[in-house]
């Protein structure tokens, strides 16, 4: 009878129903944790709507924390508000010109349907036309032409131009009773002029109770980046530091989508995890996934979590691990090595020119190819840590060189 009853209460699992689906930007079956960011974009969208200035966020972690998520998020909180919404991101070495401009048409062109914003959103088109020429924008690899509206965000210099443009998208969205909403990722790529540019927009937007909500994301370099670029960025935005789960967040991360599909999952084997994963959100995905994989019924227990842990690791070691490391040199390979051998960081930039026995000075060139490559950040003058939560750990399992 008490075998009987075992078997009943034990949930076999079936392969298609796994809750989780880890992947770069994909929201989890639960978005534990998050509530104030999300509560203060919804905040943001509805102070817009009623013609008050809401200040831009900004969403400041290391990769796999879920950044990207976030502003997916917004981006269908936005939608659902029925505004119209940019999202882009920022890869290295792309000017934020070329990477507004198309999204700038596309509003603009939008906002032209609209009788009441037509005369300003046609203003805007013709500007942006002018923009393109200033800065060497081709559509389709053909160059735009200059539109007949000289003077007009044609200087050349982003800091002069990007404002007069967000400006006339402003006027046009308040005209029609709607407001834009930009999104930008991987901020921490932009240059130093085109992130002066964007802060200088921003902050004359809001100074003209203009209908433009921001979130940007990016790593936690990002926060000193706009600070160094603009003095008053950091009384500018609302700064969200995107970090690893508390525990119980973590444990809803795994468990509420678990149940959602009627199984469960011991308390020990949830606190393996949790310790473990030392609560990051993009490893509680992939091991919650091989959990369900590779057990074969629920409740899991501290023996199926244990299983599926190296399963996950082996995952996570061949592929979002090892692309990182694949894009480094040499150099740049014994410099990450230096910094893991150290134990876990951050890391003093003599320590690692001690371990390498070289001059802190000799490093610079490495460091500095290292850090475009988003591998690395500055925490502070002299102090590195990695970009990649438990980075370290996996440079001393599969350490090649010396």
């Amino acid at each position: 009878m008490l075998l009987y009853i075992t078997l009943f209460m034990e949930c076999v699992l079936d392969p298609f129903d796994n809750p989780f689906s880890p992947g770069a930007g994909i929201s989890p079956p639960e978005l534990a944790g998050r509530a104030e960011i999300i509560r203060t974009a919804e905040t943001s969208y509805m102070r817009v709507l009623r013609r008050k200035a809401p200040r831009p966020l900004m969403l400041l972690g290391l990769r796999g924390t879920g950044k990207t998520v976030l502003l997916n998020k917004c981006r269908e909180m936005g939608v659902t508000n029925g505004l119209p919404v940019s999202l882009i991101e920022s890869p290295e070495a792309v000017s934020l010109a070329s990477l507004l401009f198309p999204e700038m048409r596309k509003i603009l062109t939008k906002l032209s349907i609209s009788e009441k914003a037509k005369l300003l959103a046609e203003q805007g088109l013709g500007a942006l036309r002018s923009f393109a020429a200033a800065f060497d924008i081709t559509v389709g690899g053909v160059g735009v032409k200059i539109a007949e509206q000289p003077g007009m965000a044609d200087s050349g210099d982003i800091q002069a131009d990007l404002p007069e443009l967000f400006e006339l998208i402003g006027r046009a969205a308040a005209a029609d009773g709607t407001a834009w909403v930009l999104l930008v990722d991987e901020i921490q790529y932009l240059s130093a002029e085109d992130l002066s540019g964007l802060i200088v927009a921003l902050h004359k937007s809001a100074q003209a109770k203009l209908p433009i909500v921001f979130v940007g994301a990016g790593l936690p370099q990002t926060a000193r980046l706009a600070g160094d670029a603009k003095s008053y960025a950091e009384r500018m935005f609302v700064f969200f530091d995107v970090g690893p789960l508390h525990a119980d967040d973590a444990a809803a991360a795994i468990r509420v989508p678990l149940k959602q599909e009627g199984a469960d999952i011991e308390g020990t084997a949830l606190d393996f995890m949790i310790d473990l994963s030392k609560g990051y959100p993009f490893f509680l995905q992939e091991w919650g996934a091989h959990l369900w994989d590779t057990a074969q019924i629920s409740p899991f227990t501290i023996d199926d979590a244990q299983y599926a842990y190296n399963s996950a690791l082996s995952q996570l070691d061949h592929g979002f691990f090892k692309v990182r490391v694949d894009r480094l040199s040499a150099s740049e390979t014994r410099f990450v090595e230096a910094m893991a051998a150290l134990g876990d960081g951050p890391y003093s930039m003599n320590d690692i020119a001690k371990r390498l026995g070289k001059a802190v000075q000799a490093l610079s060139t490495t460091r500095q190819k290292i850090i475009q490559k988003g591998m690395i950040y500055s925490v502070q003058y002299g102090s590195l840590d990695f970009t990649v939560p438990l980075f370290s750990e996996y440079i001393r399992r599969t350490k090649t060189t010396t």
